[in-house]
């Protein structure tokens, strides 16, 4: 329902001239021989000799509609998140460098939501489907395959940090799988995964040279 005002017009005498013209006024005042005339204008003053007679009324109530309000402007969307941010989130939630996700990330998937391998790794970190069960994550939804991708590697990192080549054996098992790299008690003969650690690491070295904002 549309809202009401109530607007009170307070015109509530008439002053009727002997030439027939009418004023309508607030009130009066009788000053001498003048009378003076309050409206919502102003003052004026006519000589009480012009006026024939003064009549009076009840004020006068005009409701009136008010338009109706505008409506709120609807807020903007907010902005989704694209793949480096899931994974610079997911690299500090993990306790991370983000570099390594996000170089990880590019040689696995260019940064791809929906990439697929010949193999079935599925998105932007590459979760096979039985890795991603394991994960409890969906590996279609981007943020949730950076958070298992970050987790698989932070495992990864934490089961070979005995040894002195802990993040190759880790990224070869990113790869190859940790059964390769048991059976080669280090990065296995594979030429596909000694390919593969090369690029990510030098990714990774590049992107620590550059400044954050750039990256």
């Amino acid at each position: 329902m549309m809202p009401l005002f109530a607007l009170f017009l307070f015109a509530a005498e008439e002053i009727v001239l002997h030439t027939g013209f009418r004023l309508a006024v607030d009130r009066h005042e009788i000053i001498g021989d003048s009378l003076r005339l309050h409206t919502a204008s102003g003052t004026m003053e006519i000589p009480r000799a012009s006026v024939e007679s003064i009549e009076t009324f009840e004020p006068v109530e005009v409701v009136k509609a008010l338009p109706a309000p505008l409506p709120a402007a609807p807020l903007p969307a907010p902005k989704a998140k694209t793949a480096k941010e899931h994974l610079r989130d997911a690299a500090g939630q993990n306790g991370l460098p983000p570099e390594i996700l996000l170089s990880i990330a590019k040689i696995e998937s260019a940064f791809q939501p929906n990439a697929l391998s010949p193999k079935g790794a599925i998105g932007v970190m590459q979760l096979m489907p039985d890795t991603a069960r394991a994960l409890n994550v969906n590996p279609h939804d981007t943020r949730e395959n950076s958070e298992g991708g970050a987790r698989l590697l932070r495992d990864l990192l934490l089961q070979y940090e005995q040894y002195p080549d802990q993040v190759y054996r880790a990224l070869s098992a990113y790869n190859a799988g940790p059964g390769a790299v048991r059976k080669y008690n280090g990065i296995p003969p594979y030429r596909e995964t000694q390919a593969y650690v090369e690029k990510v690491l030098t990714e990774y070295h590049r992107l620590k040279s550059q400044k954050p904002e750039s990256r």
